[in-house]
């Protein structure tokens, strides 16, 4: 019992720094910590403040480095500095960015539903960007409408006293931040700036009963000057609704000032943000995100290059980006770091035997080599492609890496590389090894040993071209089937078809110890591996699936394993995902706004239904928000084939729903 209510341990905050006025011993009791430089405070953060200091949290920002990179690149490039805190905030550029949605890589702006508000709201001044930082949250995103509405002169903008217009017409008349219940509680009822912060604690940390004694001298305070009390009592309704998520302006103003740093860079030095964003996007989910986002904004991201990558993503002289060394798996720093070297020292490499002459071999290894012939590192010398370097060729006994690499170590033994500057001086050339031509890798090949050292497919998935079919015609991805056919607990449903995709990366013909054959697919798509096994009659219907390189669908059901509680998947059907389109899709509904019908959307649609006729039956559900109805309406010209023009366009505009209706 005695025990109770003591201090079981002691913790630090991370980053809470205690100012003081005076020297800090003087004032608390501190502690030593082997965890920090600084002194410990020996109170506790709950009460620290009432002993006469201050106490202030410093948090460190990702987005600073990503811009301070960014700056960095645009310097190498252009030889520009740009002085990040003197971006202009009336940039046109940037507020179109925003209106645009295009805040992918943004700061603070970038999930799917801030960039449909963006889109509706087209910011064109910083105050509607601080108020829409503050709004974005769980219960002030329902004033999110009124804000776009009030805004777009689509709604009075009304204030309950007159006198409040001068703090609220920045937000349309719609109560935001801590600091405008502050300059009105002043304004209205002559509190002290005080009171004004004790009403501001009391409402961020929903202390009712403080409100409630404010509530009193807020009444009183704001009749005496002549203001209703009806209105006033109305006003103190609305503040103690919104004390539950009362947001500090300041704070919301530095985060949008970071945010439109970042949003300048990406508006005006698209290639070098970008290349900054993905020299700090940590893990290969963000990475390949950040490349689709690339990809849609028309930059090139290439693969690794020795004559032009640098340790990270950097910028070429086309404004392409550049894959980094650094990011290859067998690449040591040191190896980068001298080929990088001598490439600045002596200028680019002219091929293989130039790039082994002129590195340290000590640092790049046989390793080394492989990784970067792998990642594409040497795919600008056109004389080789990645197939040679591990070919063995006839009468050899070591592949052609190794011939190269004793031909390096024989020239610097030597000395010619550096003789070769002037001229012969009697010694026999060491002859180039003769590289004899062999096939060329398949695709597959390529992209396996690709990904093998990156991470992830630099030259672009084959699954790309089918993002339409992988996002509405039932897919699952390998990640949840794998997930399915590992769970112990809660198994899948019996009997229920189930329908995944992917790239068929191996393909094995096999007999089993009777002799009778089976097949085994190894499939991949955006998520993981899976392997799927055709049995006797199946492996029969469908051994021609069994190929690597096809692209295929692949229907089916858990049913028990014969005496046994295990669950196995059975295949129904396999067939090819370039089919999908024309068998399965039954009708297609697209539901959009009013405002989303523009004349191009009009003739891209009415001209795409007319050049591809078909039996998929197209229907558009439009809302109009003005008037708050929906009107359903039907292609009429008869349906549509399926077709990738469409899907590509229907991919392209945001905000649109799609929903694509299955055959059977």
């Amino acid at each position: 019992e005695r025990l109770e209510g003591c201090v079981r341990n002691t913790g630090m905050h991370a980053c809470g720094i205690i100012i003081a006025p005076k020297d800090l011993t003087e004032i608390v009791p501190v502690s030593m910590s082997k965890d920090s430089e600084l002194l410990i405070t020996e109170y506790e953060s709950s009460v620290i403040e009432s002993a006469g200091v201050i106490k202030m949290d410093f948090l460190g920002l990702k987005n600073l480095s990503i811009l301070k990179d960014a700056i960095k690149l645009i310097k190498q490039n252009y030889d520009i500095d740009i002085a990040v805190n003197d971006v202009p905030l009336d940039d046109a550029i940037t507020y179109q960015l925003y209106q645009r949605g295009d805040t992918n890589a943004t700061f603070q702006f970038e999930s799917a539903g801030m960039q449909k508000y963006l889109r509706e709201l087209k910011p064109d001044k910083f105050a509607d960007l601080i108020a829409m930082n503050a709004l974005y949250r769980p219960g002030p995103i329902a004033y999110i409408p009124d804000f776009i509405r009030r805004k777009h002169g689509l709604e009075p903008i009304e204030y309950d006293l007159p006198e409040m217009e001068e703090y609220l017409s920045d937000t349309y008349g719609i109560t935001v931040y801590q600091e405008q219940v502050m300059l009105l509680s002043q304004k209205l009822a002559g509190f002290s700036k005080g009171d004004a912060d004790v009403l501001r604690k009391a409402m961020g940390k929903k202390q009712i009963e403080v409100l409630n004694k404010m509530e009193a001298k807020f009444l009183k305070g704001a009749m005496e000057k002549g203001h209703p009390e009806d209105k006033l009592k109305k006003i103190w309704e609305d503040w103690k609704a919104f004390a539950q998520y009362a947001f500090n302006k300041s704070h919301s103003t530095c985060y949008a000032y970071v945010a439109f740093q970042t949003g300048y860079l990406k508006a005006h030095y698209p290639s070098e943000y970008m290349a900054a964003i993905l020299n700090h996007a940590g893990d290969l989910s963000k990475i390949t995100f950040y490349m689709e986002e690339c990809k849609r904004m028309g930059i090139r991201v290439l693969g690794c290059d020795v004559n032009e990558s640098d340790k990270g993503f950097s910028v070429n002289a086309h404004g392409h980006i550049r894959f980094g060394m650094g990011g290859l798996k067998g690449v040591g720093e040191a190896a980068i770091e001298s080929i990088i070297e001598e490439r600045q020292k002596n200028g680019n490499y002219k091929d293989i035997f130039d790039f082994i002459k002129r590195v340290n071999q000590r640092t790049v290894n046989k390793r080394s080599i492989e990784s970067l012939v792998h990642s594409g590192a040497f795919d600008e010398f056109k004389e080789m492609h990645r197939a040679l370097y591990f070919n063995i060729q006839a009468g050899e006994s070591v592949n052609n890496i190794e011939r190269i690499i004793k031909y390096g170590n024989a020239v610097q033994s030597s000395g010619q590389e550096s003789m070769s500057l002037f001229g012969d001086i009697g010694m026999p050339e060491i002859p180039t090894p003769k590289i004899l031509p062999c096939d060329e890798w398949s695709l597959i090949e390529k992209l396996e040993k690709e990904k093998e050292v990156t991470g992830i497919f630099i030259s672009g998935h084959p699954l790309d071209r089918f993002k339409f079919e992988m996002m509405h015609y039932g897919i699952m991805t390998l990640a949840e089937f794998n997930e399915l056919k590992a769970a112990t607990d809660k198994k899948p449903a019996v009997g229920r078809n189930y329908r995944i995709a992917g790239l068929v990366t191996s393909a094995q013909h096999r007999l089993t110890k009777t002799g009778r054959e089976f097949g085994i697919l190894a499939l991949e798509d955006f998520t993981e591996k899976s392997e799927i096994a055709l049995w006797s009659d199946d492996y029969i219907k469908f051994k021609n699936y069994v190929e690597a390189g096809l692209i295929v669908v692949v229907n089916g059901h858990f049913k028990q394993r014969y005496n046994s509680d295990v669950l196995e998947f059975k295949i129904t059907n396999i067939y090819l995902l370039e089919t999908i389109k024309g068998m399965m899709t039954n009708n297609i509904d697209i539901k959009l706004t009013s405002e989303m019908i523009t004349p191009q959307f009009v003739d891209f649609i009415s001209n795409n239904i007319s050049k591809h006729k078909g039996k998929t039956a197209v229907k558009f559900k439009i809302y109009d928000r003005e008037e708050n109805f929906m009107v359903n309406m039907f292609s009429a010209n008869g349906g549509v084939e399926m077709n990738d023009d469409l899907c590509d366009y229907l991919l392209s505009v945001p905000d649109l729903e799609v929903n694509v209706g299955l055959v059977g």
